[in-house]
């Protein structure tokens, strides 16, 4: 919702001008009632009154070309009322704050000079030319541009105000967002560590433990089971350690581009594969933005291992005046995202619906180009601003 706080009080000028026309129209209404009683004039008041409450439904539209529509018609209407009942040009006073509110910046003000003219001829046609009925209008005229000059510079710097509100508030979001990672990091660092001194060791410690026993008994009756349990256990703590790798990702201390360059080199170790690094010489990022495009590379690279079986994987890092984006490609079997995106399984999903979700986050775009049998694309951009 917006933050408004000057919102009360446009509502109640708006509130104070509607009230004002009603109250000079139902005067011309007596007026006329009082004196001749002409229909002609008792039916246009009526048609002015009708018009005017239609523009409750214009201003819904948000319309500029039916809201100068409707205040020529009222404009017209007005200027006929005015012929018949001299009181009706007291009604030109919320017409001034009309067009100085609807009409274009020169025209609104033209518009006031123009019915201010055709107040003063219908007072001096209705009773002569007075100072009265020519200053009278001239200085109504004044006031109203007056207070509509204070309305629309109040209006521009409650705007203002608006922009620099919504900015802060997600500037707030945007570093509660990085605290609640930074505690997300910290965490998962916590975990690898105690992963890594308690399952990792104990695993290590039985595929010793039973390695010695294979060579003790060479020819025993459960060798076989030793065995088994010795790969079991090399297995376990083959993935323990992939888990610690994806725990905790190389550190942001030297930069994203430095991070990168690390974790490629650590899954061409570990997965065997030929991963290539391009990044552009001035990437200079929050650390937000560092924190999400690592974990999506991390990801990335951690759903290549696991189901692309690619040979060459590409990591490509390039920033403009507003975005950053990161591009990893493999040449593995792909996959069709329809299908994905349609699986029963969470599971199958779960890496690119992590990665979209940190896109989101920061407010991204994440794109996903892939075929069976040609491999995979994930694109990252996401709005960083100028550097």
């Amino acid at each position: 919702m917006p933050h408004r706080t000057l919102a009360p009080v446009f509502a109640g000028l708006r509130l104070g001008l509607h009230v004002l026309f009603g109250g000079l129209l139902a005067l011309v209404v007596v007026r006329v009632l009082l004196t001749d009683g002409s229909p002609v004039a008792l039916a246009l008041s009526g048609v002015l009154g009708l018009v005017y409450l239609c523009g409750i439904a214009v201003a819904r539209r948000r319309s500029r070309v039916l809201a100068v529509a409707w205040v020529a018609v009222l404009t017209l209407l007005w200027a006929s009322l005015v012929w018949l009942v001299p009181e009706a040009a007291y009604l030109v006073f919320p017409l001034f704050f009309l067009y100085l509110h609807v009409l274009p910046r020169v025209a609104g003000p033209l518009a006031v000079v123009a019915t201010t003219a055709v107040t003063i001829v219908a007072f001096a046609v209705h009773g002569g030319l007075t100072v009265g009925g020519v200053v009278g209008p001239i200085v109504g005229a004044g006031v109203a541009l007056l207070i509509g000059l204070g309305y629309s510079a109040l209006e521009r710097r409650a705007a203002e105000r608006e922009a620099l509100m919504a900015e802060l508030i997600a500037t707030r979001d945007r570093l509660a967002a990085a605290e609640r990672e930074q505690g997300v990091l910290a965490e998962r660092s916590r975990l690898a560590r105690e992963i890594h001194d308690t399952v990792a060791q104990g695993l290590s410690s039985i595929q010793m433990l039973l390695h010695a026993a294979e060579r003790a008994d060479a020819d025993g009756p459960g060798l076989d089971y030793v065995r088994l349990a010795r790969r079991t256990a090399a297995d376990g703590l083959a993935e323990t350690r992939r888990f610690i790798r994806e725990l905790a990702p190389p550190s942001l201390d030297s930069g994203l581009g430095s991070a990168l360059t690390r974790l490629a080199a650590e899954r061409a170790t570990s997965e065997g594969m030929d991963v290539d690094v391009v990044i552009d010489d001035d990437v200079v990022l929050p650390m937000d933005a560092q924190t999400a495009l690592l974990r999506i590379a991390q990801g990335a690279l951690a759903n290549v291992a696991q189901h692309a079986r690619a040979d060459r994987v590409g990591i490509r890092l390039t920033r403009n005046e507003r975005t950053v984006r990161l591009r990893i490609a493999d040449d593995g079997v792909g996959f069709d995202p329809a299908d994905l995106e349609g699986s029963a399984s969470p599971t199958d999903s779960f890496g690119l619906r992590a990665m979209r979700e940190r896109v989101d986050q920061l407010d991204g775009r994440l794109d996903v180009v892939s075929a069976p049998g040609r491999g995979t694309v994930v694109s990252v951009t996401l709005p960083v601003g100028p550097s």
